[in-house]
């Protein structure tokens, strides 16, 4: 009998590794060292469910950055860490306060109110950024039975619109909430790119300055996929384990997500590639400064651009690099730098921008 364990593929590279573009740092391939890691934790058996040991020393990787009472559960995607984590947070007659720009308003195709069953309160933001002010304009109605009830502020680090939190802000909002009687969770998909920007730690302004539960990012840093959701003060949450099932969120053969989580956060690989995916945002915009014609939008404070320029100049760049228009209407676009961008890549780029706003 053949060994089950022998190596063979009948696989066939459909691209070509060289191509790269500005669209999203979810076109980035995965890390080597985590396709390493991923090799480590395979042959043989674990446990299921979360029962490995992998998942088992994540814990303790967590607890290195989060403090000792965090407590992390790996799940597939962003989208479910986020209706998981605000699942937990809320009753059945809950809300949750966000931006208005936010990911779970914007990009979750209607997750958090059609899976979670939660009302989403928005906020419009000039930067992406709540403040305990524009918080104050959804924040009331608490025994108006007609109206959802206001329990969670959810926030991003870094922002959709590529801006940064100070530790100072997040205090001021987690302080405000929790004197109001609200959690506060944060969407931290790029919370690595916030953490490399500030240059402080990710415990700087998360639990040390009164998170609730976090949202852990790992794909757009480097994972093939997985994130988790971090529960920074138990108190704030109720059966997260069943809701991670429920919502469909719940790895059988878990070690996988784990181990990559851990390849990013055992040593600093999650701080090297946000550096460097930062780092090219900075040569881009940059670069983009010196185009006449192009404005920056935002102040480009982690791995993205956004931009304003003439949309028929975009329109021809897309067929160049791979790229998103951010607001159809006013052809604003976005660039995004990952990991594995190079000085090359972003050069190229502005060439063939310079080119584009030339003809």
């Amino acid at each position: 009998m053949a060994d089950p364990t022998t190596v063979r593929t009948d696989a066939r590279r459909h691209h070509d590794p060289q191509i790269r573009g500005f669209a999203s740092d979810n076109y980035a391939g995965t890390h080597p060292e985590i396709l390493a890691a991923l090799a480590l934790a395979n042959g043989g058996h674990q446990i299921a469910y979360g029962e490995d040991e992998y998942t088992e020393h994540l814990q303790r990787v967590m607890h290195s950055h989060f403090g000792p009472t965090a407590e992390a559960f790996p799940v597939f995607n962003g989208t479910g860490a986020n209706v998981v984590s605000l699942q937990a947070m809320t009753d059945r007659w809950g809300a949750v306060i966000c931006a208005e720009s936010a990911h779970i308003n914007v990009d979750e195709g209607g997750a958090p109110e059609r899976v979670g069953g939660l009302k989403l309160l928005t906020v419009p933001t000039p930067d992406g950024k709540l403040t305990p002010e524009l918080i104050d304009r959804q924040a009331y109605g608490w025994d108006d039975e007609h109206r959802a009830m206001p329990q969670v502020v959810s926030i991003t680090q870094n922002t959709e619109l590529g801006t940064v939190y100070t530790p100072g802000e997040i205090r001021a909002i987690c302080d405000h909430a929790h004197g109001l009687g609200m959690k506060v969770h944060l969407d931290g998909a790029r919370i690595a790119n916030a953490a490399a920007s500030l240059d402080v730690p990710m415990r700087t302004f998360t639990n040390t300055v009164g998170v609730d539960v976090l949202s852990f990012g790992g794909t757009k840093n480097g994972a093939i996929f997985g994130e988790a959701v971090v529960v920074l003060n138990s108190d704030a949450v109720r059966a997260m384990k069943h809701l991670r099932k429920l919502s469909m969120q719940l790895a059988s053969k878990m070690r996988f997500v784990s181990v990559q989580l851990e390849a990013l956060l055992a040593g600093d690989l999650w701080l090297r590639n946000a550096r460097h995916a930062n780092a090219m945002a900075q040569r881009l915009a940059e670069g983009v400064r010196a185009v006449d014609g192009v404005e920056i939008l935002h102040p480009v404070q982690a791995n993205a651009v956004f931009a304003r320029l003439p949309r028929e100049v975009s329109e021809r760049l897309q067929k160049r690099f791979r790229f998103y228009f951010w607001d159809e209407a006013a052809g604003d676009v976005r660039w995004m730098c990952a990991f594995d961008t190079t000085e090359d890549d972003v050069d190229a780029f502005l060439l063939a921008l310079k080119e584009e706003m030339a003809r």
